[in-house]
């Protein structure tokens, strides 16, 4: 009789077990299944997963100043939170040491981006539901946010690309699949950058024209990411031919000469801003708390000049910051806290003509490449304000192009961008000081500190990874 209640039991167990799964298999209407392609849609709408980048390069840029000795300098010296500032500030070698506050917020979620990327696409291709051509948008989609994350770290974990050394300098750790185990020895920057516009190239047949909000990757969104990388690349040719296609779909400009003040009923919020071609921001929200709210240098203020609409919109006094700060002079940015949103980093329409003005003044077009700043400018100041700048050659037509595109883009990262990629160029390289807590800093154009230290903590997890030179 055992051996029989043995086959019982095994049986029962058996149905048990088919039971179960028969249970596992319902699908419930409204649910989400694992492994359906419905989930990789919803994981891509997760804005919060796929938008944030680094804040610290307009802190280290000459967008802002931190002037020696007062309310904001004292305060920022009061906690080690806000070390990360100061320390970007005067571009020290290590900005997150080993301790209380080791975790470099930039880097994690630039590659937090990477992964959720990768799960889209590594398992989008075996999901079920869905045609081949949505499950090719979902990819693609993917592909465009992953190329922005590594377009965003190697230009700040690595050097400025040099064609001649390109092969050779060191990249950032390339991730591409999600395991457990694999290698984070830095490839090459030439390395990043053909996986960029791989990542960008094979999304673009994929991806649909207009998308309902920003921060969702279309095909003009990708020739701007690919605009742009060819312009950090000092491929002036090809950076030039994608911003044409990416201003063939998407070229309004918000014109800001009709603003007596911003708001988020004056001016459109950034999902639907038609200038952004892919919203990104930076980590961090506003970059109007304080004591960490970002003061505009002189140099930058005497260069926007008191007419320019964004002068008046985009800066603000001290007291509206906070009122402590009511004698400390000079102006803050304040777009974001006037929106009550985090400022855009993300490729835009502007820069897409600014790409082309820059495009004609290195060949020898001055007067096209003025007539594309121009075109700017005429929504930038109101009608009265307004004068037409004239180039009397290529390197004077440059020189404008420049200091536009630092009017425009001041506290969105891309000043940063420009100051490494011009700073070995004698009509741009310049030495900068700083003062803070009576001790002077120096970035001069030779200088190892227009490369952020890779953390400290991600070394000691992965030894492998090889640190920039201090």
């Amino acid at each position: 009789m055992k051996p029989q209640l043995n086959i019982i039991l095994a049986i029962l167990v058996c149905l048990g077990f088919a039971a179960c799964e028969s249970y596992v298999d319902i699908k419930t209407q409204g649910k989400l299944v694992p492994g359906e392609i419905s989930n990789y849609r919803y994981l891509l709408n997760n804005t919060s997963a796929y938008e944030v980048g680094p804040r610290l390069p307009d802190i280290a840029s000459d967008d802002v100043e931190l002037v020696d000795g007062s309310t904001q300098q004292l305060a920022l010296s009061v906690s080690d939170s806000y070390a990360y500032w100061t320390k970007s500030y005067t571009w020290q070698a290590v900005i997150y040491p080993i301790g209380t506050y080791q975790a470099d917020y930039d880097w994690n979620a630039m590659y937090n981006t990477v992964t959720y990327s990768n799960v889209v696409i590594n398992e989008v291709p075996t999901s079920t539901g869905g045609t081949e051509s949505e499950k090719a948008a979902l990819i693609g989609e993917a592909l465009v946010h992953r190329a922005d994350a590594y377009l965003m770290l190697v230009n700040k974990y690595a050097k400025p690309y040099n064609a001649s050394t390109a092969t050779s300098d060191l990249g950032v750790p390339m991730v591409l699949i999600q395991t457990t185990v694999q290698s984070l020895k830095r490839p090459s920057i030439q390395a990043v950058y053909d996986q960029i516009i791989t990542d960008l190239k094979t999304a673009i047949p994929a991806l649909p024209l207009t998308q309902l909000y920003n921060t969702l990757p279309s095909k003009p969104s990708a020739y701007g990411e690919l605009a742009r990388t060819y312009l950090c690349m000092n491929d002036y040719a090809n950076a030039k031919l994608y911003a044409d296609s990416a201003l063939l779909y998407r070229s309004t400009l918000n014109d800001l000469s009709a603003i007596t003040a911003l708001s988020s009923t004056t001016y459109p919020m950034r999902s639907s801003d038609p200038e952004i071609l892919l919203s990104k921001i930076t980590y961090g929200g506003l970059s109007t708390y304080t004591p960490s709210a970002l003061r505009l240098s002189s140099s930058l203020l005497v260069l926007l000049g008191t007419k320019d609409q964004r002068y008046t919109l985009f800066t603000t006094v001290p007291a509206t910051i906070v009122s402590s700060y009511t004698t400390a002079g000079g102006r803050f940015f304040c777009k974001d806290k006037f929106l009550n949103e985090s400022r855009n980093i993300g490729p835009s329409v502007p820069e897409m003509m600014l790409i082309e003005a820059e495009y004609y003044a290195r060949n020898n077009q001055p007067d096209v490449s003025m007539s594309w700043v121009n075109a700017l400018r005429k929504k930038r100041f109101k009608a009265a304000d307004y004068t037409a700048l004239l180039a009397i050659d290529s390197n004077d037509a440059l020189k404008k192009v420049i200091d536009e595109r630092h009017r425009e883009f001041f506290c969105r990262m891309l000043r940063w961008w420009d100051m490494r990629r011009l700073k070995d160029d004698a009509m741009f390289a310049e030495t900068l000081t700083r003062t803070v807590a009576g001790v002077t800093y120096t970035l001069a154009p030779t200088s190892n500190r227009y490369v952020f230290s890779i953390p400290d903590y991600q070394i000691l997890l992965s030894p492998e990874i090889e640190q920039n030179p201090e």
